[in-house]
């Protein structure tokens, strides 16, 4: 039987649980369609994955580093942009609408994965990551010939976000395949790779914007995204065998819905995106509006992803040792914390320091990175390794429409605040403080009062 998987038997239920005489139709279908495979994951290739890793494993997590430094890296640049946009190419429209830009790429990178996750399931990573990387590269190349709202909404937004969701999905399904005990620090290493790009791509642009304008630092920047997934689609490799196409299977897995402990779990994954990306793009136009000058302001979010990339990794290896739903409980309070006993009295003050938002940036980045890194592995833990693909395919949909709100909600708060920043982060912070009550009865649902959940 696959890691996670669950046997159930129909005369074992209660003769009035339809809920779960419901689930058990559905973990049927799924095992009739696998069983007309004729490439059906055999005894031995369990065996095989039953030993974790190894040399290929870790190959396989390199690759899908570098992938995720050239697609969420670049993302986590979205504070750069944001405010390059809002003082100079795009100064006439508001914060709000310029977030569409950055809240599409999220939606798009994010659901991406109910598509692209089943294909990779299918027919491999190859098929998926060379021409998705392509599509990065020459998304942000367009980038730098565009001048118009609508240009750079279908360039950064729609173009690089369908393209980034392709390799975004191949580094985190084929990971996943590869380990299992062990599967929260791999998947913590790889999306270390997204905050390091975020640093890298941050400090680099922001050289070069002053150096040779904003088109000629995009175009280095598509150099540097296209070189990294090179090698993205050079070392990237699943461990599965490829398999036929079941065209009865759907993209998404309504099923999964119908397990109490995914349902709860997505609602406050939910609610915790909502309020989550908030510092990564407004804390540079919030430190602007308190006396930053534009550098030391872009500088919060190169703090912020360099936190990330530690909070991505100690937080995952923890998390394969005490519990991942232990883990993602109580990072997801320490978020809520960083909320509203830091980042709100900051805003209330009339001068912060440097300091003082600097320390918020690392902090904040750690937790942020840390919900993250370790939100994936507990969703590949609630079902079989088969359809990791789309399983994560059916998460990422949720996590998408979480984002694709998120930005301009918080956005439009800010004129009601007559430019300020409190209402937005109320609303984000009760956002997560709200999110972290499902998800600890997620926990509960999942492993009851055991502290090993």
């Amino acid at each position: 039987m696959l890691p996670g998987a669950q046997t159930f038997t129909t005369s074992a239920l209660p003769p009035g649980n339809t809920e779960q005489r419901d689930l058990e139709k559905c973990k049927a279908s799924e095992r009739t369609s696998s069983s007309n495979d004729t490439n059906v994951i055999d005894t031995a290739t369990l065996n095989e994955y039953a030993r974790e890793g190894g040399i290929s494993g870790w190959t396989c997590v390199l690759g899908s580093f570098f992938a995720l430094f050239c697609t969420f890296g670049w993302l986590n640049s979205l504070g750069l942009f944001q405010t390059y946009y809002e003082q100079t190419l795009l100064k006439q429209y508001s914060p709000s609408t310029i977030s569409w830009i950055f809240t599409t790429q999220l939606f798009l990178m994010w659901t991406g994965g109910a598509f692209f996750g089943r294909i990779v399931d299918t027919y491999g990573t190859r098929c998926i990551a060379i021409p998705c990387t392509l599509g990065c590269t020459l998304s942000i190349l367009s980038l730098s010939f565009c001048s118009e709202y609508y240009q750079i909404f279908l360039v950064q937004g729609v173009g690089f976000g369908i393209s980034a969701a392709g390799l975004f999905s191949c580094a985190t399904t084929s990971v996943g395949q590869w380990f299992n005990k062990r599967k929260a620090l791999a998947l913590g290493i790889v999306l270390a790779g997204s905050s390091l790009g975020g640093v890298i791509h941050s400090l680099y642009l922001l050289i070069l914007i002053q150096k040779v304008g904003f088109p000629g630092a995009v175009r280095w920047g598509a150099l540097v995204v296209g070189l990294t997934g090179a090698l993205a689609c050079t070392l990237i490799h699943p461990r599965l065998p490829k398999k036929k196409w079941e065209s009865q299977v759907c993209f998404l897995d309504f099923c999964l819905f119908r397990q109490a402990t995914f349902s709860v779990y997505c609602i406050g994954t939910f609610l915790v995106i909502w309020g989550l990306f908030a510092p990564w793009n407004y804390l540079p136009s919030m430190s602007l509006s308190h006396g930053f000058t534009q550098d030391l302001a872009i500088y919060t979010i190169v703090i912020l992803n360099a936190g990330s990339i530690v909070g991505r990794i100690l937080p995952a290896y923890l998390a394969d040792r005490f519990g991942r739903f232990n883990s993602v409980s109580l990072i997801s309070f320490v978020t809520t914390i960083a909320f509203l006993a830091f980042w709100f009295p900051l805003e209330l003050k009339a001068n912060p320091t440097n300091t003082q938002i600097f320390a918020f940036s690392a902090c904040y980045g750690f937790a942020s990175g840390a919900f993250i890194s370790v939100m994936m592995p507990c969703a590949a833990e609630l079902g079989p390794v088969g359809k990791l693909g789309q399983r994560f395919g059916t998460y990422q949909a949720v996590v998408g429409f979480a984002s694709l709100t998120s930005l301009p909600i918080q956005g439009a708060l800010i004129p009601h605040d007559e430019g300020g920043f409190t209402y937005l982060i109320l609303f984000s912070g009760i956002c997560v403080l709200c999110g972290t009550v499902f998800i600890c009865v997620a926990r509960m649902l999942r492993a009851g009062w055991n502290w090993k959940g």
